[in-house]
């Protein structure tokens, strides 16, 4: 999550906020399209990829397809990035300072 801290901490987001990340659903700090984007992050990562309805439509109301489309494209890359690095023992390069 290095890179994707330092990125999104350059991007104006909080140490605070991305601190917060993974706890996204208790926190008050994100607002309804962060949630649905962080809920379709979820659901694409599970294992199998279990994306309902209910979370798409949710992603469809706050954003336009063509962001949609690289919303999940994103995620889709995190997850790659994610699963490589971890087959290959790759480990944090600590570039992210908050």
């Amino acid at each position: 999550m290095d890179t994707n801290a330092a990125g999104s901490s350059r991007g104006g987001a909080s140490a605070e906020k991305i601190a917060a990340v993974g706890g996204w659903r208790d926190s008050g700090l994100f607002d309804e399209p962060e949630r649905a984007a962080l809920a379709l992050a979820e659901a694409m990562s599970a294992t199998p990829a279990d994306v309902t309805d209910a979370v798409f439509n949710a992603v469809r109301a706050h954003f336009t397809d063509a962001q949609i489309v690289e919303l999940a494209g994103s995620i889709a890359m995190e997850n790659y990035r994610a699963r490589f690095n971890r087959a290959f023992g790759i480990e944090s390069m600590h570039t992210y300072e908050p």
